[in-house]
Formats: structure tokens, C-alpha cells, sequence
């Protein structure tokens, strides 16, 4: 009964971005970003192909991250204004069962958006390295995903929930960097507040997930993507996945909406 109702929840959900037609803002938004990174990429003097490869995938990147989030964001808010979610619990329906068939539904979208932002690239990039930086957006989208439903649930807020997922991106994306510069031989300090710095930039390391490592712009215009760095990808994504999704029920149970 419990698999019917996680299944039905994520049907309606993935119905909902064909009504609201999603799929026809991503295509038509896709081919006009990736004709603009080819354009770009034409200024380049040497490695043309190289440039435009690593731009588009950069680019449309970060749309599908974009565009994700803010409808998964947006998607609940409207169904809690809606009091779609009290209708529904209101059936001999737990709250367990419809976040985790609302969280499948977005999954599943991920997936086609992943996809979809992925075919352009067929023309510019090596298909065995492209089929592995489509997987491991699929995983990032996923990560993010989770995140937003525990950020929704927490604010009831699109624009708060909205930045607190776009800086969680951002500083999961760029922390290694930070790292790296903090540890810098430049910089080397033996003052007290430099030794705090660098222990909470690691920290902060530790608790977040390598988002750097995620879908990689240099697997496309290199090469080098394999099996240990796909298998770093999904361990990384089932832990964090588990964890944001349990804390987004845990916190779903306690509100009252």
C-alpha cells in the first residue's frame, strides 16, 4: 500500500512539470544556451573545440542545477499555499509516504533534465566520458534536491530556501579551492586566529559533500572519468541523500502546516 501511494505521489508530481511545461522551458532554454557557448567558443584562437566543450557543459551545468531547485522549491510552496499537502494527509496517507514520493517524482525529473542538457554535448564530447558526467549530475541533482525539500520545509520561504541552497552549492562547489589557498605556503602563518581559520574551513569541508568532484567540466575536454571516480560520486550521494532526506521527514512530522 505504502509503495502504491510513493508511486501515485511521484507520477502526479512528474505531471505537474509536463502541465506546467518545464520540459519545453529546458529544451528551448538548452539549445539557446548551448548555441551561445559555441558561439564563444569560435573566439577562441587554439583549442576551439576544447573551449566550447568545457563552457557548454559549465553552462548548462548550472542551468540544470538552476532550474531544478527553484521548481522543486517552488513546487511544494504552492502545494502547501495550496493546502494540497493538507488534502492529501487527510487520506490515510503518512507524511513518510508523500515526501518520499514527492522526493521520487523530482528524482525522476532530474533525470530527464539531466538528460536533456546532456544530447548537445554529444556533438562536442567523447560519448563514453559524457554517458559518466551525465550520471554524476544526475547524483548532484539529486543531492541538491534533497536539500531543497529539507530547506522548503525549514523556512516555508521560496527565497530563503532558494539561497540557502544556492550557497550551499556554491561553497560545496568551492571549499577544496578555499582550502587550497588557506593552505598556501604564501599565506603560511603561525597566529592563532590563521590556525582557527584553517580548522574550520575543514570543518566545513568534512561536513559537506565534494560537489567538486561531481560532474567534472575537465572529463569531457580531457577525458580520465572512470569507475573509481563514478564509485566516489554515488558513495558520496547515498550518504548525503540519506541524511538530508531523514532530516527533511524528521522536520516535516513536527510542523504543523
Amino acid at each position: 500500500m505504502t509503495g502504491q501511494v510513493i508511486l501515485t505521489i511521484a507520477k502526479f508530481t512528474l505531471l505537474e512539470s509536463i502541465k506546467n511545461r518545464l520540459f519545453t522551458l529546458v529544451l528551448l532554454s538548452v539549445v539557446c544556451l548551448f548555441g551561445l557557448t559555441l558561439f564563444i567558443g569560435e573566439l577562441a584562437v587554439t583549442e576551439t573545440v576544447q573551449i566550447q566543450s568545457a563552457i557548454s557543459a559549465m553552462t548548462l551545468r548550472l542551468f540544470a542545477v538552476f532550474i531544478v531547485c527553484i521548481f522543486v522549491i517552488t513546487s511544494m510552496i504552492r502545494e502547501f499555499n495550496d493546502k494540497g499537502f493538507e488534502l492529501i494527509i487527510s487520506l490515510p496517507v503518512d507524511r513518510y509516504s508523500y515526501l518520499a514520493g514527492k522526493m521520487a517524482g523530482f528524482c525522476l525529473l532530474a533525470v530527464f533534465i539531466a538528460i536533456i542538457v546532456s544530447i548537445p554535448l554529444v556533438l562536442i564530447s567523447p560519448a563514453s566520458q559524457l554517458i559518466l558526467w551525465c550520471l554524476s549530475l544526475i547524483c548532484e541533482l539529486w543531492i541538491l534536491i534533497s536539500l531543497s525539500l529539507l530547506c522548503l520545509i525549514t523556512f516555508k520561504n521560496v527565497t530563503s530556501a532558494f539561497s540557502v541552497v544556492m550557497a550551499f552549492y556554491l561553497l560545496a562547489r568551492t571549499i577544496s579551492t578555499i582550502q587550497l589557498i588557506g593552505g598556501s605556503p604564501i599565506l603560511e602563518s603561525t597566529a592563532l586566529s590563521h590556525k582557527v581559520i584553517t580548522m574550520v574551513v575543514d570543518a566545513i569541508a568534512f561536513l559537506l559533500p565534494a560537489l567538486d568532484q561531481f560532474s567534472k567540466t575537465e572529463w569531457l575536454v580531457y577525458g580520465g572519468a572512470g569507475s573509481s571516480e563514478y564509485l566516489f560520486v554515488a558513495g558520496q550521494t547515498v550518504i548525503y541523500i540519506t541524511l538530508l532526506f531523514a532530516a527533511a521527514c524528521f522536520d516535516l512530522h513536527r510542523k504543523n502546516f
